[in-house]
């Protein structure tokens, strides 16, 4: 490849754009070819594509394309389609009429060079920087975040048919790199009558007795793989296949194989700790599919799922602001595999918005992503001040509303004392670990908490004492600010602000059907989840550009009818 600049439009294919659209709002191509000119410059992508070799089709038109592609949500063959068959694209490209496009297949190529270099968020950085230049984005001013479930592009497989699967496809690489292997090794009848077919419930035994010897069975025939792959006779290439070593995951993941008294080895399934098994590995770890690895089970409340996580970050203005001085903007996504937690999840996403100079000065979150230790991290590292609910006080007085709680306490951190409500100074000031975390715990005494009047209303434990557990100063200080702020109502309105996301994931599960993924791992789904965004931030500028509002929400015909009478 080597990098050209775009053609300009042909003036044949100009004319027909414009005289079909005469008097109406250009289609978004057309749109985005006039107001943003060259927007990915093949040079950007250089790095993914070799320098001989057959000439390739331009890099930064395909990733035009495949923006055009999730705008749409087209499948490849339908994206290739619409290069040859659509005057509009043909003009956003710089194609003539003549030009004959590419192959469909050339759009998965394209994808699988860009993961491979680590070029997934190009196309977003280089929309951004254009934004950034043309005064439509700048760093400071107001964020939000918000994320959603994404469900992976594999079939979903229970632990009988994953163990199953696991080794028909591992069955099904080797034979496709070593078939004589293969014919010398194995039984090919009898290992076919097992994994010819995929395995699924619907033709399994239908007596646990029997699913339980099937599941055994393969365990000792994943074994039995093994030991032939792994045999020195073997060529060693064959253990680095990654079916093979997918394979070993699951079968030390699922199964369990020991020596028995005579020296023979005995294959058992896992089963949980609690039902007296060996125990599973944490879900974060455990396979969930042999045909994509980076997929694992999650749930959220009521959504039980096996994927990803997807977090999207927009710029937002308050109500009060004229919203069309600028549009609201995707500014970051993120993909995280679906057991991350969102608030382990911030921290990468304030250093991608770090890296394109784009921090807010506030950002407004759900409850699940902040903590004591983010508050504090988040305003110091990037003077970001989070705008989001922090858990509340757990303790019992708290909850029941009637006592003395922790926020009742006066803290002296210079002479590690805390004063209780009744004016009596703590005795016992013990800084420890607890799960990895530095608090400190304080400790009044017996002879001071006994003979209080009020101390059904501060404790009513056994020992007879109060006893605090305190964060350290800075995030106990943020903490007890956070809770007071909070329950304000001039915070509860502001933080309203933070709703409008929602309407920004509506957007993206109707608009690119972001819900299910396209493609298989995570760095391919992510780069899905950035062209998306870049998909929808072309959608939100034409409708900036064209003066007209971009209602997100669903709108019934009586609603329109009302409006109109209103009008």
């Amino acid at each position: 490849m080597e990098p050209q600049p775009w053609p300009e439009p042909a003036s044949e294919v100009a004319r027909a754009v414009r005289a079909k659209n005469y008097g109406r709002q250009v289609p978004l191509p057309v749109a985005v070819r006039d107001r943003l000119g060259e927007l990915f410059p093949d040079g950007e992508f250089a790095q993914a594509f070799g320098v001989t070799g057959p000439a390739g089709w331009s890099p930064g038109r395909l990733a035009l394309v495949t923006v055009f592609q999730m705008a749409e949500n087209l499948t490849d063959r339908q994206a290739a389609e619409a290069v040859r068959d659509r005057l509009s694209w043909a003009y956003a490209l710089g194609l003539d009429l003549a030009d004959t496009g590419f192959d469909f297949t050339v759009l998965s190529q394209f994808r699988t060079r860009v993961v491979e270099h680590g070029l997934e968020e190009k196309v977003l950085d280089l929309l951004l920087a254009r934004l950034v230049e043309q005064g439509l984005l700048k760093a400071g001013g107001k964020q939000r975040t918000d994320s959603t479930h994404v469900v992976s592009a594999v079939r979903d497989l229970n632990r009988l048919e994953l163990a199953g699967e696991s080794v028909r496809a591992a069955v099904e690489a080797l034979t496709v790199a070593a078939p004589h292997w293969v014919a010398a090794v194995l039984d090919v009848p009898g290992w076919s009558r097992r994994y010819d077919t995929r395995v699924d419930t619907w033709r399994m035994p239908a007596s646990a007795a029997k699913r339980e010897q099937l599941a055994l069975t393969y365990g000792r025939d994943g074994f039995a793989l093994l030991e032939a792959v792994y045999d020195p006779r073997s060529e060693h290439w064959l253990r680095k296949l990654p079916a093979v070593q997918t394979l070993r995951t699951v079968l030390l993941q699922n199964y369990t194989r020991t020596a028995d008294r005579n020296g023979r080895l005995v294959t058992a399934r896992r089963e949980k700790a609690e039902d007296g098994g060996a125990g599973l590995p944490p879900g974060h770890l455990r396979i969930a599919s042999p045909y994509d690895t980076d997929t694992r089970w999650s749930a959220k409340r009521d959504t039980f799922w096996n994927g990803f996580k997807l977090h999207v970050s927009e710029t937002c203005t308050d109500a009060a602001e004229d919203r069309r001085t600028t549009p609201n903007l995707i500014t970051n996504v993120a993909t995280t595999p679906s057991t991350v937690p969102d608030d382990k999840a911030l921290p990468g996403i304030h250093r991608q918005l770090e890296r394109r100079s784009l921090l807010p000065d506030e950002h407004y979150l759900d409850s699940g992503y902040p903590s004591a230790d983010l508050v504090v991290a988040s305003r110091k590292t990037y003077g970001i001040a989070l705008i989001t609910p922090v858990l509340l006080d757990q303790s019992r007085q708290a909850r029941a509303e009637q006592g003395f709680h922790a926020d009742a306490f006066t803290v002296d951190w210079k002479y590690q004392q805390v004063t209780c409500p009744q004016d009596q100074v703590s005795s016992a000031w013990s800084p420890c670990t607890q799960h990895g975390h530095p608090m400190i715990v304080v400790k009044f005494t017996r002879t001071v908490c006994g003979p209080c009047p009020v101390r059904e209303l501060c404790t009513t434990g056994r020992q007879g004492y109060r006893q605090l557990t305190l964060n350290p100063r800075p995030l106990t200080e943020a903490l007890r600010t956070a809770r007071a702020e909070q329950a304000g109502r001039d915070w509860q309105a502001d933080y309203a602000l933070r709703a409008g996301v929602e309407g920004t994931i509506r957007q993206a599960l109707a608009v690119t059907d972001s819900r299910r993924a396209r493609y298989r791992s995570l760095a391919k789904t992510h780069l899905e989840h950035v062209y998306s965004a870049v998909a929808l931030n072309l959608i939100r500028l034409n409708a900036w550009w064209n003066g007209r509002p971009l209602d997100r929400r669903h709108t019934s015909h009586l609603a329109r009818l009302e409006l109109a009478l209103a009008a």
